[in-house]
């Protein structure tokens, strides 16, 4: 951990003409009995009784220099409340970029922020942000996996003004949507506070300095104290839901008519409860989803591989950082249709645990071999479970232990094993896992997809070093996935392969005032056999990125590859570019596109293909958002007709 430099520096604070703590020694948060208006205004009394923080240090793109604009920030707590307040000076208020959005949405934003590490560990941190007009985006962070996850949705105010220097934030954070110890004088946590400041680049200024040869980013923040006598509340969040469905079909689509059909009503509920200080309980019985995003459409042409989709279903998202390991033998989308389902999770002093069980009404399943995975269904039930627990030692190690289990009625799937973070240093970091299955199939299944008869097991291992400084990063990886190995809970789309990668990547960094920011060339090298030793593939690749003005990030690079694939071992060529830049506020352009050698898999052939991904993100009004998103494909082969030509085009306008 960097050690904490005890000079404290006072600046003028602007707004209430007092002085403002920049970077230094702990800090106390004072305890206020005023009142507050959470109205975006900082005309309140209580503010006068808060702790001023300066946001003063420009942390990146440059690397801790004095931040060209002036932020304050404000922190009081009344025993019940913590109070956070910032007054952001803007010499162009009008570039100031600000939307109204969904929630966890504003990212692209001017945006200001308390980040708080309620256990004092450095291990994870509660995060806040509002942009000018209020718009909220919470998260967890995880700094041992360098993970946030916007999942976690707490329940508190904020409000947003912009006035004729700046604009303002006010929040009010109940204490009982925080998790923090118990204990007999006062916390003692680790707070950041940010302003994003979005301009020709991306500036991120805090209150804290943050040194880039640290492997470790919550360890350096400053520590405030206070809230003697305040005890972890135990809140309880209840959301009934009805459902009423009613399809319509027809055999001839544009002849005959549609014919409706019955109508299915369901009454539904999903509750949270913070059942002790330390851990929360979530239930879900016939839970609702038709409120959550549909997922970005993908094309599922020429491809080997069972496809990825993120999981977006709330009751899932929430607290899925305490059940996540190196292998993912955890994938809540495999749960399909839930009927009911419970989850605990929760953190005590170094013990992190977390639990799920489902019952559902389907069995999605992924069957994975060394060339390609099938995907079946199976129309029965299954219960779904899954438990993890780890133990953090040391600054930023752990080791836990994972079970998951998924049972039908002719069905089974058990997986068991352990997992090891090790952070050797500020620089050096070993991980570790290796995981044990058992699998009973259905006959329809062993016949239909030649899988195995009667009960197997298989094993999974995956072994990682990391290196990590301010300017190289370099990592080693070893996988080993027996044939026998299923993760039916989880996403583990191929087995019965062994890999070895070795990446190194090299990065620079932009003078404080240079158009260009950091430049970074970064490349692989791996290689991967079957169990009998035969060559899967052999591939290495380059890259080299730019990232400058008006937020812009420019990509080029290439791989070439040895792939087997039906007994051929087929040579790939391959050449990549992306760019994407942010000309003005609200409007964000991108493309990314491939092209080269690419194995035809349904005739065992090799043709030209041609990947496009445009990107367009605009922000028409303060109110409406219009987003594209498109995935075009064009596979064509030396003599002869395309092979295939396809494009899924995503617009969604948002009012």
């Amino acid at each position: 951990m960097a050690a904490l430099r005890p000079s404290l520096i006072l600046i003028l604070a602007g707004v209430l003409g007092a002085p403002a703590i920049s970077f230094g020694a702990d800090l106390e948060l004072p305890r206020t009995e005023q009142d507050f208006v959470i109205d975006g205004t900082l005309d309140e009394g209580g503010w006068d009784d808060a702790l001023r923080i300066a946001i003063d240090i420009e942390t990146r793109p440059a690397e801790n220099v004095p931040a060209q604009v002036r932020t304050t920030a404000y922190l009081v707590e009344d025993g019940s409340h913590l109070y956070v307040a910032f007054d952001a000076e803007d010499p162009q208020p009008a570039a100031i970029r600000a939307f109204l959005r969904d929630r966890d949405s504003a990212w692209d934003d001017d945006f200001v922020g308390i980040v708080i590490d309620t256990y004092g560990d450095e291990r994870r941190a509660f995060e806040f942000f509002a942009n000018p007009l209020g718009v909220q985006m919470d998260l967890t962070n995880d700094d041992i996996r360098k993970n946030e996850d916007d999942s976690w949705d707490a329940i508190w105010d904020s409000a947003g003004r912009i006035n004729v220097g700046g604009y303002a934030v006010e929040m009010k954070i109940p204490l009982n949507q925080l998790r923090f110890p118990r204990v007999a004088g006062t916390q003692n946590w680790g707070v950041d506070l940010l302003r994003f400041y979005p301009r020709e680049h991306r500036y991120r200024l805090s209150n804290n300095r943050l040194d880039r040869d640290i492997n470790c980013y919550l360890c350096q923040l400053v520590k405030v104290r206070g809230l003697a006598g305040v005890e972890p509340g135990r809140d309880l969040e209840v959301v009934p839901t009805l459902t009423a469905v009613q399809p319509s079909t027809t055999d001839e689509p544009g002849i005959e008519p549609l014919r409706s059909g019955n109508t299915d009503v369901e009454l539904g509920i999903s509750a949270r409860w913070g059942i002790t200080p330390d851990t929360t309980v979530n239930f879900a019985i016939n839970p609702d989803f038709s409120q959550v995003e549909a997922d970005v459409a993908q094309l599922d042409i020429n491809e080997q591989f069972a496809l990825f989709f993120q999981e977006k279903r709330p009751f899932f998202r929430e607290g899925a950082d305490d059940i996540v390991s190196p292998i993912q033998a955890v994938f809540t989308r495999s749960v399909a249709e839930p009927n009911a389902g419970a989850k605990l999770t929760g953190k005590r002093g170094r013990h992190t645990y977390g639990a799920y069980v489902a019952e559902d009404e389907r069995t999605n399943l992924i069957l994975p071999g060394a060339f390609g995975s099938d995907s079946e269904t199976i129309e029965q039930e299954n219960r779904a479970f899954v438990a993890r627990y780890s133990f953090g030692f040391g600054q930023g190690s752990s080791a836990g232990g994972l079970v998951t289990a998924r049972n039908g009625s002719d069905y089974r799937n058990t997986v068991g094993g352990v997992d090891l973070r090790w952070k050797i240093s500020d620089h050096h970091s070993l991980l570790a896992q290796h995981l044990r299955s058992r699998t009973e199939y259905p006959d329809i299944l062993t016949s239909e997809f030649d899988q195995p008869g009667g009960p197997f097991s298989g094993d999974a291992t995956w072994l990682g070093y990391d290196y990590v400084s301010r300017k190289w990063f370099g990592y080693l990886r070893h996988k080993d996935f027996g044939d026998g190995f299923r993760a039916d809970s989880g996403f583990v789309p191929r087995v019965g392969y062994a890999q070895q990668i070795v990446g190194l990547r090299r990065t620079w960094y932009g003078d404080d005032d240079a158009w260009i920011t950091q430049t970074q060339l970064r490349g692989d090298w791996d290689i991967t056999h079957d169990h009998e030793g035969r060559l899967l593939e052999r591939e290495i690749e380059a890259y080299f990125r730019v990232s400058g003005g008006m937020q812009s990030e420019f990509e080029l690079g290439g791989l070439s590859r040895d792939v087997l694939f039906d007994d051929t071992l087929f040579k790939e060529n391959k050449i990549s570019v992306s760019a994407e830049f942010q000309p003005i506020g609200g409007l964000r352009a991108g493309i990314w596109a491939r092209w080269g050698d690419q194995i035809d898999f349904a005739n065992t052939r090799l043709g030209d293909q041609v990947e496009l991904e445009p990107v367009l993100k605009w922000n028409v009004s303060r109110h409406l958002l219009l987003r594209y998103q498109g995935n075009l494909v064009k596979l064509d082969r030396p003599e002869g007709p395309d092979v295939f030509d396809a494009a899924i085009h995503d617009l969604r306008l948002t009012w």
